[in-house]
């Protein structure tokens, strides 16, 4: 009988090892799969509920679940807030031999408006965070307000000004921490023209705290009387240190700031003010100056009278033409006016130079009018006149007499003596000789009136020039930058006809004129560019005005080369 070497089979109990097993392995799986469902959630939170209108705050929203990919709708957000910044990263931590793994964003959020305001819902993968509460209060008014890292503070040196009075406005960025990529809105006004004259940077120090300050200063002049808004301005900029190995600059973080937004009462021009030009000013003044001694004046010889007339807190633009000198026994020949605009910390001062060539036509005594200028004190408020005193002066010499008319001081010829000679030759040659004395007459008479005729024709040309200059800074001043560019490219065709066929670019660029340059991009930009650039009329009468007293030198000379499409 054989016997098997293998143990016999026996029945395991119900509550054995094997059943233990089964289940912690099938609590394991459902401990797993409720931890995975409690952990997928979308959570949100900020760093602060309540701050000011210029002020931003962080909003964190974490995703902890087991999909991958997308992201909530941020544009959400867009409604009540302005969104500066918006990270995301991936993350996987343990703690205390618990792992966990989540995609957090991290947004920069600055309010649109004061009040109370919500963070929306946002929805991902079928979880929806909770709506935050957030209140906005006017900008200054914030619980941190004396702790703020940044912020911005728009002072006006006055209250109330006149129609087309100078306005200062200084804009001050200060700051605790260091700030970089510094953006900012142009101060743009409504019914007034607006430039910027200064900027500066220094340090300042506020309860015992330095800041730095980036200070910007705007001249503004008003158009029209009434209530002018200025608005507020935005700032953006970077906080932290610039590091240039990094590629996010993860502790770097990007802050709006916020002006607030002032108003100016503009007072229309005082019904007592009597001058014929409305000019409010801080100061003005009238200076004379002469190309040599005003005591050495003789007939014929050119001299130069210069007069400047410089107003602060006045452009050039507003400045008014002085009265042109009409005296029997002088001749005047007024240059073309120059006007320049000098920006600075006490906003503009614009000055009119107008330069006149005088000629004595016979000696005797002159006097030249005393020049007034009735302008408004702004300083004062009251109205004030600036005079030139009057100027005498002596011119010795002879007279200038006008030329005779041509033909009537020409000499007769002698009558040729005759003698009685035998008919024939002689006769001959007497005749010959008296057609050949009237025909160098004819020849003198000819020459000395052709000769006559071409200065009259160089003053008529000249005349027609100074017209067509008066006609195209008079367009200047008036009328749109279309018109102006029209009128710009005729003149410079009837000044220069080789180039009448070119565009005004092909002619800048065939004349080689620097000025004439810098007028086409000046016209261009307020034309052609998106937007608009605001036309500098100001600098463009300056460009015109030189370019009309370039001489013909950049007439290109005969066997140069033809201009391109040229014929």
């Amino acid at each position: 009988m054989e016997t098997s070497s293998f143990p016999a089979r026996q029945n395991l109990p119900a509550g054995g090892p094997f059943a233990l097993i089964i289940k912690a392995v099938c609590t394991l799986i459902l401990l797993a799969l409720s931890v995975t469902a409690t952990a997928q959630e979308l959570t949100a939170s900020v760093d602060r509920n309540e701050l000011a209108i210029n002020e931003t705050f962080t909003l964190t929203l974490r995703y902890s679940g087991g999909q991958r990919g997308g992201q909530p709708d941020f544009n959400l957000l867009t409604q009540d807030f302005e969104v500066l910044s918006r990270q995301q990263s991936n993350q996987y931590r343990v703690i205390n031999g618990h792992a966990e793994s989540f995609v957090e964003w991290t947004v920069i959020l600055a309010p649109l408006k004061e009040g109370k305001l919500f963070v929306p819902s946002l929805h991902l993968h079928g979880q929806i965070s909770d709506a935050i509460p957030i209140t906005v209060n006017q900008a200054g008014q914030s619980p941190s307000g004396d702790k703020r890292q940044a912020f911005l503070e728009v002072e006006l040196d006055k209250d109330k000004v006149h129609v087309q009075e100078q306005l200062l406005v200084k804009v001050r960025l200060y700051t605790t921490v260091g700030l970089h990529d510094i953006a900012t809105d142009p101060l743009q006004i409504p019914g007034a023209h607006v430039e910027k004259v200064d900027e500066q940077r220094y340090e300042r120090r506020i309860d015992g705290v330095g800041h730095a300050v980036y200070e910007l200063t705007y001249a503004v002049f008003p158009e029209s009387s009434g209530e002018l808004q200025i608005p507020a301005l935005n700032y953006v900029a970077v906080t932290g240190r610039r590091d240039p190995f990094s590629l996010f600059n993860r502790n770097a973080q990007r802050m709006r700031l916020r002006s607030e937004a002032k108003t100016v009462r503009v007072e229309p021009k005082p019904d007592s003010y009597s001058g014929s030009h409305w000019l409010p000013a801080a100061s003005l003044g009238l200076v004379q100056s002469w190309s040599k001694d005003p005591e050495e004046f003789k007939v014929g010889e050119p001299i130069t009278r210069i007069i400047t007339l410089r107003a602060e807190g006045l452009r050039a633009a507003q400045l008014p033409p002085l009265p042109r000198l009409d005296i029997d026994g002088l001749k005047t020949y007024p240059d073309q006016a120059q006007q320049e605009d000098q920006p600075g910390s006490n906003g503009i001062s614009g000055s009119r130079i107008e330069t006149t060539a005088i000629v004595a036509t016979k000696p005797g005594s002159y006097q030249l009018p005393a020049i007034t200028i009735t302008w408004w004190d702004t300083k004062t408020g009251r109205q004030r006149a600036t005079q030139l005193p009057a100027f005498r002066f002596n011119v010795s010499g002879t007279p200038v007499v006008d030329s005779a008319t041509p033909g009537t001081a020409i000499p007769s010829q002698s009558t040729p003596v005759t003698t009685k000679v035998e008919p024939g030759f002689w006769q001959k040659v007497a005749i010959a000789a008296i057609a050949s004395h009237l025909l160098w007459i004819l020849y003198f008479f000819y020459a000395k009136n052709y000769q006559g005729a071409r200065p009259q024709q160089s003053a008529r040309k000249q005349s027609k020039m100074l017209a067509d200059n008066d006609r195209l800074l008079e367009i200047v001043q008036t009328e749109s930058p279309q018109a102006i560019r029209s009128a710009l490219q005729q003149w410079i065709s009837d000044r220069w006809p080789n180039v009448q066929l070119l565009s005004l670019e092909g002619a800048a660029q065939h004349l080689e004129i620097h000025e004439l340059n810098q007028a086409v991009e000046i016209l261009n930009d307020a034309v052609f560019k998106q937007p608009p650039k605001p036309l500098n009329r100001s600098q463009l009468q300056i460009l015109v005005g030189r370019i009309a007293r370039i001489e013909d030198t950049a007439e290109p000379q005969p066997g140069s080369l033809p201009g391109l499409f040229s014929q």
